[in-house]
């Protein structure tokens, strides 16, 4: 007995002489049947992949991802620039003090110190002013806590920070990214955090 089932493409034999048993004459490219019931196949031409809705609402969710994770990852770079800017300042710094040691008075300039070529995170010359034996005359010139006082009276060594400008007063927004040495040593960090 011949059982033809229209469309999957392959007669299904039923064996008499063992029961619930089936054999299949089938192509080799058609699908099998599950149990008593077949599946379809896929029609010819047409290929496995996204359409596309799926492409844009998977451009959608990454673009969610992404404005989510960037301001996450931009602060994240901040401080890592700020804490290099930190350690670089602290190595200039003793830089200037091996020079002291050895000639009994402050460098001119970073140069003569031996770290002249060093740069910030940003790209930039490290700042250098010697306050103390340059025959300096008045405060104008000196970088300002803000109390507008001068925040040291050795040196003034500074990174002008992501913004790349500086004012000399902390009161200043434009200096608030700057990273400064202040107290003579006792601080290195941020403007805006002394």
């Amino acid at each position: 007995m011949t059982i033809t089932i229209p469309d999957p493409g392959f007669a299904v034999y039923h064996d008499t002489t063992l029961p619930g048993s089936y054999q299949e004459d089938r192509a080799p490219d058609a699908p099998r049947p599950c149990g008593h019931r077949c599946q379809r196949a896929r029609p010819q031409g047409r290929m496995a992949g996204f359409n596309l809705i799926e492409l844009m609402l998977a451009i959608a969710i990454l673009a969610v991802v992404a404005t989510i994770a960037y301001p996450s990852y931009s602060e994240y770079m901040d401080k890592a620039r700020n804490t290099t800017s930190i350690s670089d300042v602290q190595e200039i710094e003793q830089a200037i003090e091996r020079f002291y040691a050895r000639n009994g008075a402050l460098p001119n300039s970073l140069a003569q110190a031996g770290v002249g070529d060093l740069r910030d995170p940003w790209g930039n010359p490290y700042r250098y002013l010697r306050i103390a034996g340059s025959g300096m005359k008045g405060k104008g010139s000196l970088r300002k806590d803000k109390a507008l006082n001068p925040i040291n009276t050795d040196y003034d060594l500074y990174s002008m920070g992501k913004d790349e400008q500086t004012r000399l007063p902390f009161t200043n927004p434009v200096s608030f990214d700057d990273i400064v040495r202040c107290n003579n040593g006792g601080y290195v960090g941020l403007a805006a955090n002394y």
